[in-house]
């Protein structure tokens, strides 16, 4: 292609695009002009590209082809309905279609932290690596540490202070999972480890159901949340080693997309177990209500993302934005 005779060729076409676009008002005839020369115009762009680039006349072009779709396509204002599809069909379908990553993510992590707990509740020396031992019998005794932890601010600042720090996590999960998964693995054993701490100091003390009286009733939902956002995150990384059939470029861009809307829907997920966290576990209620609390939220999450998540990836459903919603592409040739 000779580039300065397509320009020349082609010029007083881009002009006059970039002249409608300008106006405020159109007739019914500078409208379909207006389209006409939006398609011409991104047909150009899509040979320029492939047979001749210029970076300054693509530039240029690509800035007139995004203003031009922007005027024909319309911008939409989001609504209260893109919320409701959101939170009942994009959110638990992304859950659901990553089921074989964070099903087996949350089974074997929660090995890894039974494990752990075992190793440090069965070895006095471990324990006395992690703190003195007239710390740790500060710690696990009757109104110790560990229980007034949950007590020792007020309900709504605590529930608030847990809340973000959980939706830290989960996103530093989904986030890092681009780095080939590998910061995941981390954050994760991280969470673990602590978990595995105080299930193995607890039990050294006797007092094991005690701890899971304390962490069940929130800990479940906020686990299996962090577990999906681990999940998702490794999943991401995955993809970049094998993407499978599409392109590594269009592969991440859509498993980049659905992550950032697995991190919307988990941060309400675990806002309802900081709620719990910050309410319900340091409450007067018997251990067994505060329990059924928590088992009946991590049901109805389960019972959520199984059942009106695989409905909605039987329809299509990934959890990636609608085709409507994504960036135009022109065709290049190979």
């Amino acid at each position: 292609m000779d580039l300065d005779v397509f320009v020349t060729a082609h010029r007083a076409e881009w002009d006059r695009l970039d002249t409608l676009l300008r106006r405020r008002r159109l007739t019914g005839a500078e409208a379909d002009e207006l389209v006409t020369l939006y398609q011409r115009t991104a047909t150009h762009l899509s040979q320029i590209q492939s047979s001749a680039p210029d970076p300054q006349l693509t530039g240029r072009l690509s800035q007139l082809v995004a203003r031009a779709r922007s005027a024909v396509t319309g911008t939409r204002r989001a609504s209260w309905r893109d919320v409701t599809h959101f939170l009942t069909y994009g959110f638990p379908a992304a859950v659901y279609c990553a089921r074989h990553w964070w099903v087996p993510t949350a089974l074997l992590s929660t090995l890894v932290a039974a494990l752990l707990g075992w190793w440090i509740g069965a070895h006095p020396e471990v324990q006395s690596s992690i703190a003195a031992p007239d710390e740790l019998r500060e710690m696990t005794r009757p109104g110790g540490g560990y229980e007034t932890y949950y007590s020792s601010h007020p309900a709504a600042s605590f529930a608030a202070q847990v809340w973000t720090n959980n939706a830290q996590a989960a996103a530093l999960c989904l986030v890092l999972g681009v780095f080939l998964g590998l910061p995941v693995i981390w954050v994760l054993f991280t969470n673990l480890l602590n978990l595995g701490i105080g299930i193995g100091l607890m039990s050294s003390a006797g007092r094991l159901d005690t701890f899971l009286g304390l962490v069940l009733p929130h800990g479940l939902l906020e686990l299996t949340a962090v577990f999906v956002a681990a999940g998702t995150g490794l999943r991401l990384g995955w993809t970049l080693i094998d993407p499978g059939p599409r392109t590594r470029r269009t592969a991440l861009a859509e498993e980049g997309r659905a992550a950032v809307g697995m991190a919307i829907g988990l941060a309400l997920v675990l806002f309802i177990s900081g709620v719990i966290e910050g309410f319900v576990t340091p409450s007067g209620l018997p251990t067994w209500a505060r329990i059924a609390i928590g088992i009946t939220a991590e049901l109805a999450f389960l019972a959520y993302v199984y059942v009106l998540g695989g409905r909605a990836a039987r329809a299509g459903a990934t959890g990636d934005v609608d085709a409507t919603e994504r960036s135009a592409t022109v065709p290049t040739a190979a």
